[in-house]
């Protein structure tokens, strides 16, 4: 059975505020003598990767637990947007009752389109070309470890970012956040 659920997002990439769309996807990579997988959700915002998860097997448990650990690590937002392609592990009722408990939006984009997600594909293809070993990892451990030290310590603090004017995920969303407050006690 194939569920249609609408493309809510309809490629309005550019979004007014952190925790407003979350995308998500899944890649693989090579660690040891065979495919692992890896799904990360990332902060349209500001283009930062917020929850990511690591298996052996491109389920929804593996796309669960990257949402999991964006809805926590955000604080447990109110209003946002979940938006992927149509895989199965975003198609799983396990993964929709995730994003039900956790009252977010779903949206998916159109079969086949890749387009539809491109922030996503487009971060896949900067940590393969600029991170990822040619020959993949050792093991699994190896290649966590290693992605984890390229989210947080090269792409979100410190890789510029065109859509960022030129300034890496964590600097646009603290230079968003100073204004807020700064507008908040002008109120």
């Amino acid at each position: 059975m194939h569920l249609s659920i609408p493309n809510h997002l309809n490629r309005q990439f550019n979004v007014s505020r952190p925790d407003e769309v979350w995308c998500g996807d899944v890649t693989y990579i090579w660690a040891g003598n065979r495919w692992a997988y890896l799904a990360i959700v990332m902060d349209l915002f500001a283009r930062k990767p917020i929850g990511w998860a690591i298996s052996y097997s491109p389920n929804s448990q593996l796309t669960g637990n990257a949402l999991s650990m964006a809805f926590e690590s955000r604080g447990r937002p109110d209003n946002v947007m979940f938006h992927s392609d149509q895989g199965m592990h975003y198609t799983s009722l396990k993964f929709r009752q995730n994003l039900w408990r956790f009252q977010i939006k779903q949206s998916m984009s159109r079969r086949g389109n890749c387009w539809d997600n491109s922030p996503m594909e487009r971060f896949f293809r900067s940590l393969k070309s600029e991170w990822v070993p040619q020959n993949g990892y050792l093991s699994i451990h190896l290649a966590k470890s290693d992605i984890i030290n390229y989210i947080i310590g090269y792409y979100s603090q410190v890789r510029p970012h065109r859509h960022n004017q030129g300034k890496a995920p964590n600097v646009a969303e603290a230079k968003y956040w100073k204004s807020y407050i700064s507008a908040a006690n002008l109120t």
